[in-house]
């Protein structure tokens, strides 16, 4: 039978349960979110004179604790109205709607015996067949299913999401004793293919696969910052973005996440795992305990391992704790000589060889750090995880690393690490010298664009299972190279498609960018059937290269300037106008010039964490690249009789105005970034290319024809160019925007009102590329342009607001 999802629910509204609910609204669920009734009266509702047995009181903690989690920065939703997709209730009164849904999640609080109390409740309503799972991050699956019966050991195990739901991408599915495969089968592909997750399937082991290996490796850190007498701005500064981690790191990472939230999964391990050969790494410092005396817990406390005070002056200082005196003090400036090696090296995979070989203590610190790493992970197999990559996997989607320990070692070299770690008194699991011996010499290996793992028993490279629905570029991008230039490759996908991989710095578009994109469209045109263009950096794109266009604006080379911007405007229309389907497939950043693109391809395929905008304002022009104009001609899309044509282009005016940036991808439609009926969004980063692959395909197959260019856009002339240079004197006598930025914004309204016709009239596309173009360069000669743009150079900053 066919295992659907239509609706779910999540029991217990805490941060995490709410997270959860919010994320299945995400994806189109209908959520039933239930908590405890309250047991006595706030004081607003005594003022109310309403009672216990009152709807509103009733279920006042489960609708505050969704409020909360909705008002929340970042948002666990995509789009507030999905908000609607989640309906709440209690425990008492609601609990038989249970028997309507296709799963239930408990997310009540980590204590067994309040857990069994609920799943007791929960089994008279449940209907059976039904999933039922729990959230839990340390209590072992085997002891919640005790005495339940058979149907609901079948259908029952763990599934840990990381918090937050929407954002961290790792989810554990953990079987209990008598879990039926079919369930945990169906939630791998579910997690990975519905909810956008990485799925680790993990064994009923202390803190499981990602928490396991992630809170050893902090409390490693935390013993490892006394020993080598260390600041905490120094190991943040070296377990950061120079080594592929979060800017948070170590110490503020835990701040955000909370010193308490730690400690309580580090003093489970220490007394869960006895036998674990690092068993005394999991025992708290001094230094911690003090902390939790005080109550200086991060975030949430108000100060942990740094504290943010207001001076006399107003101004504020983020102090740091000292951990030998325990008392806070200025931040210090970090820096290392080992460091400065690496600058020049933009590869962090790279990186690491370099980083090891450090003659300084940064160069300790790391032959230490990975040691012990090294080490505590191949003697983890097969205690949490029979394969290697799912430990891999788990530390880059639950604590986003860009590389897991393996993929480190490989990089150092599998023989050198062992060399390391044995100078450094740590010594590898067995298996790892077998896999040597057996005459593998790294943990993986690509082949045919396709990802293979040293599998143990076997004693081979074995392929990684789930990868047809993807498509990896960097496995592929040697031997499918088609064309290469210093800003693109060009990669040939299969199936008649071209892929355009950005490479530049930040992925911004420069003149080698738009000269690759022009390769990539001859050549498509000549010999292909379709074209995608899309990469897997960080960020898509963060808009055009401002080095250029500052440097032509201070020389004032305004013909090569134009000739620039021209060339920018004649490739994003050769996009839209191509002989052949374009499709783009934006993520992260979608800045500028990346989102100019996005709005010129036949299709968007669109990650679901896409935030895309048209950000020029805070450089002191107007999108210049197609941006202006594309948003004009949606406007005019939307027309109907009357004044609401003057709303329309007055919300697309401000879509640019006001920089606006989609906080996700289904954010992008209400700025009509994005378009309902023809763009879509994928929820799994890793199938996106894959996906955008199938749909050039698709429209090549389905007889794919060339546009013909529109020359007849509705453009209102001077009734919108009156009401907008009305607004902008009332904006700038109000001092909400300054005289240059009301200069921009008159600027903008000229293009976008079509100049100042008597009457509204119709226009083509070139007409308005015209007034777009001509109103960018007159702006690039002003001097408060000039002043921003080179402020977000010396910054190093992309083209956004």
């Amino acid at each position: 039978m066919k295992r659907r999802i239509n609706k779910v629910a999540v029991i217990g509204s805490g941060i995490m349960g709410s997270g959860i609910a919010c994320h299945f609204a995400n994806i189109g669920v209908e959520v039933l979110l239930l908590d405890i009734v309250p047991r006595e009266l706030n004081e607003k509702e005594k003022k109310k004179g309403l009672t216990l047995e009152d709807k509103v009181v009733r279920n006042r903690i489960v609708n505050e604790d969704l409020q909360t989690a909705l008002k929340s920065k970042p948002s666990p939703i995509y789009n507030q109205a999905f908000a609607s997709r989640i309906k709440t209730g209690n425990l008492e009164d609601d609990i038989s709607k249970v028997s309507e849904v296709d799963w239930i999640i408990e997310v009540v609080v980590e204590r067994l015996d309040i857990k069994k109390q609920v799943f007791d409740n929960l089994e008279k309503h449940r209907k059976p067949g039904t999933l039922i799972t729990s959230n839990t991050s340390g209590i072992p699956i085997k002891f919640m299913s005790e005495g339940r019966s058979e149907d609901f050991q079948k259908h029952f195990c763990g599934t840990h999401f990381f918090n937050p739901p929407r954002y961290l991408r790792l989810f554990e599915i953990i079987p209990g004793p008598k879990t039926d495969p079919e369930v945990l089968s169906f939630l791998n592909e579910y997690g990975e293919k519905f909810l956008g997750k990485t799925t680790v399937i993990a064994k009923d082991t202390p803190a499981f696969v990602g928490n396991r290996v992630g809170i050893f490796s902090i409390m490693s850190l935390f013993h490892m910052v006394k020993d080598m007498d260390m600041t905490i701005e120094e190991v943040d500064k070296l377990t950061g973005p120079v080594i592929g981690r979060p800017k948070s790191a170590t110490f503020r990472t835990v701040d955000v996440v909370g010193l308490d939230t730690l400690v309580h999964v580090a003093n489970g391990l220490h007394q869960g795992v006895p036998s674990d050969e690092q068993h005394d790494l999991f025992a708290l410092p001094n230094f911690i305990d003090s902390m939790m005396t005080n109550k200086w817990l991060g975030s949430k406390s108000g100060q942990g391992f740094y504290k943010k005070i207001k001076n006399e002056d107003g101004s504020s200082e983020i102090q740091s704790l000292d951990l030998n005196t325990l008392e806070y003090r200025g931040s210090k400036r970090a820096s290392f000589a080992t460091l400065e090696m690496t600058k020049t090296i933009d590869n962090v995979v790279d990186r690491f060889k370099v980083l090891i070989k450090g003659k300084d203590k940064a160069g300790e610190f790391y032959r230490k750090n990975f040691s012990a790493l090294f080490a505590y992970v191949s003697n983890r197999i097969p205690e949490i995880a029979d394969e290697l990559y799912k430990i891999d996997d788990a530390m880059k989607a639950g604590f986003g690393w860009e590389h897991g320990p393996f993929q480190i070692w490989d990089a150092i070299g599998v023989e050198k690490g062992i060399e390391m770690m044995k100078a450094e008194g740590h010594e590898p699991a067995a298996w790892v010298k077998e896999m040597l011996e057996s005459g593998s010499k790294s943990f993986y290996t690509v082949k045919e664009g396709n990802t293979y793992y040293y599998d143990i028993p076997k004693k081979e490279q074995v392929k990684v299972p789930g990868q047809d629905a993807f498509i990896i570029l960097d496995n592929i991008r040697e031997s499918k190279e088609v064309f290469k230039n210093s800003g693109v490759v060009v990669e040939d996908l299969g199936d008649g498609i071209l892929n355009v991989e950005f490479r530049s710095k930040m992925n911004s578009i420069g003149g080698d960018v738009l000269d690759g994109l022009n390769k990539a469209l001859d050549i498509a045109e000549r010999d292909y059937q379709g074209l995608v263009v899309a990469n897997n950096g960080k960020n898509f794109s963060v808009g055009a290269n401002i080095g250029m266009i500052f440097m032509m604006a201070v020389e004032q080379e305004y013909d090569e300037l134009n000739t620039a911007i021209k060339y920018f405007q004649d490739t994003m229309m050769r996009m839209r106008y191509s002989s052949i389907p374009t499709v783009a497939a934006p993520h992260a950043m979608t800045l500028g010039g990346g989102c100019e693109l996005s709005l010129h391809a036949d299709m968007v395929v669109a990650a679901a964490e896409t935030y895309i905008g048209l950000v020029e304002f805070g450089v002191g022009v107007i999108p210049g690249g197609g941006g202006s104009k594309e948003m004009t001609v949606r406007a005019a899309a939307t027309y109907h009789d009357g004044d609401v044509e003057l709303n329309r282009l007055r919300e697309h005016f401000l879509a640019i105005g006001m920089a606006k940036v989609s906080t996700s991808a289904h954010e992008a439609f209400d700025l009509n970034l994005l378009q309902k009926g023809k763009d879509i969004v994928v929820i799994n980063p890793d199938r996106q290319l894959a996906i955008a692959k199938k749909h050039a395909l698709l429209m090549a197959e389905n007889g794919y024809t060339q546009p013909v260019k529109q020359s007849n856009i509705k453009v209102l002339g001077k009734q919108a160019l009156g009401a907008f240079y009305v607004g902008t004197d009332q904006m700038f006598a109000g001092k909400y925007i300054s005289e240059h930025d009301k200069k921009i914004a008159n600027k903008l309204a000229y293009v976008m009102a079509g100049g100042d016709l008597s009457d509204a009239n119709y226009v083509s596309e070139q007409y308005l590329l015209d007034l777009e173009r001509e109103a960018f360069l007159s702006l690039t000669g002003e001097r408060k342009t000039l002043e921003r743009l080179e402020h977000m150079l010396k910054k190093g900053k992309p083209l956004r607001n």
